[in-house]
């Protein structure tokens, strides 16, 4: 990607939760990809990744998890997004974001259904998230 074109992410740890490890991972993954993170850290609620998008024109915002209540802190997220003007905003989450042993499709299903694009396991490559942002990016 070139210098122009540079696709912008807003990343950050939602919630009460403090794993910030994962999070200069992703941060230093997406940037070594040619990504502009705008990474708001951790311990961040929803508005803080809504504003963070809205003041950068971000083209995704990518939601991580890991002390496993993500599915009560993304509750309504897309609803405010679109209320924000971020309809065409791409929206991830990944991590551990259900407490315990979950079938995964279902959990899957929930969070699409919530709104997200696209929803990652515990474990998942940020190569992986790396190539479906730029399928779903057109870069």
């Amino acid at each position: 990607m070139d210098q122009n074109n540079k696709k912008t992410l807003v990343l950050g740890v939602i919630g009460s939760d403090c794993h910030a490890v994962g999070l200069k991972i992703l941060d230093n993954a997406f940037n070594g990809a040619g990504f502009n993170v705008i990474n708001i850290g951790v311990l961040s609620p929803q508005e803080d990744f809504i504003n963070a998008a809205v003041e950068s024109n971000a083209d995704a915002i990518l939601v991580s998890s890991l002390y496993g209540q993500g599915e009560l802190d993304v509750m309504g997220m897309r609803d405010k997004m679109n209320e924000a003007g971020l309809t065409d905003t791409l929206l991830y989450i990944g991590g551990n974001v259900v407490v315990g042993k979950q079938n995964w499709d279902e959990v899957k299903e929930r969070f699409v259904k919530m709104g997200f694009d696209r929803v990652y396991p515990p474990g998942t490559s940020p190569e992986v998230t790396i190539r479906d942002l730029k399928e779903d990016l057109g870069v």
